[in-house]
């Protein structure tokens, strides 16, 4: 799924204002759509645009908090007045993960923000932009998803340790979501698939862990962003493979 000339491919990145969002919305940018920048703040909103537009590249910002009800429904309106339509959405915003965290002890609101955040909140942001995205008759949702919810991760999987429970929960949460859309969409012409990009160098010092540039793991997302019409739904992938979850 490319766009050109009048008829650009519109998608949305939620938390693209830094890391792999950021990093997404260029790839897509570069393969002829209009990007979206999602973020919660103005400022890295606007400066996370800006950085695109000064490469050459059709970048908008917008600001809202997939946390909030309301703010995602004036999200939508906005896109809506904007753009007309949502052809890719990749739901991206993420909290972060406590490493420290497990079930026994962890503190349930804290629990609570990021399943808010990771699971609901690109559920809300699905629900909201649906009807744009049916409108074009061919879109694309992208969850990203993380080893992390996944049995078939050895490394830092649900089985690999205790830590991280909150997150880990939350994306084999966001996974699963996934699959049920995926059953409900089905003959729509949009697909939707879940992603892990990874372990991506999102901070300072993780390649030196053996995590790998952020451009390979936002590659892995906009695979899926891009798929042709006849492309896998229902799905969860890293670099166009399947993974076991």
């Amino acid at each position: 799924m490319t766009g050109s000339g009048d008829a650009r491919t519109v998608a949305l990145v939620t938390g693209a204002n830094r890391g792999i969002g950021l990093e997404v919305a260029r790839q897509l940018a570069r393969r002829g759509m209009t990007v979206v920048v999602g973020a919660r703040e103005a400022a890295k909103g606007e400066g996370a645009a800006g950085e695109l537009a000064s490469e050459g590249l059709d970048a908008h910002a917008v600001v809202f908090d997939v946390a909030d009800g309301a703010s995602v429904g004036r999200l939508a309106e906005e896109i809506e007045a904007r753009f007309g339509r949502v052809d890719v959405l990749v739901n991206n915003a993420a909290a972060f993960a406590d490493w420290t965290e497990t079930v026994s002890g962890a503190d349930l609101e804290n629990a609570r923000t990021v399943l808010d955040i990771n699971l609901f909140g690109a559920w809300r942001v699905t629900q909201a932009l649906l009807p744009l995205l049916r409108r074009g008759g061919r879109g694309r949702v992208v969850n990203v998803s993380s080893g992390a919810g996944s049995h078939g991760e050895p490394y830092f999987g649900l089985a690999s340790g205790p830590s991280a429970a909150s997150y880990a929960v939350s994306k084999a949460a966001l996974t699963a979501l996934t699959s049920k859309l995926a059953v409900e969409l089905d003959g729509s012409g949009i697909l939707v698939n879940a992603v892990d990009p990874g372990l991506t160098a999102t901070a300072p010092g993780m390649e030196e862990m053996g995590a790998r540039p952020i451009p390979e793991g936002a590659s892995s997302v906009v695979w899926a962003a891009t798929l042709p019409d006849d492309g896998s739904t229902g799905g969860f992938f890293r670099d166009g493979e399947p993974l076991p979850w």
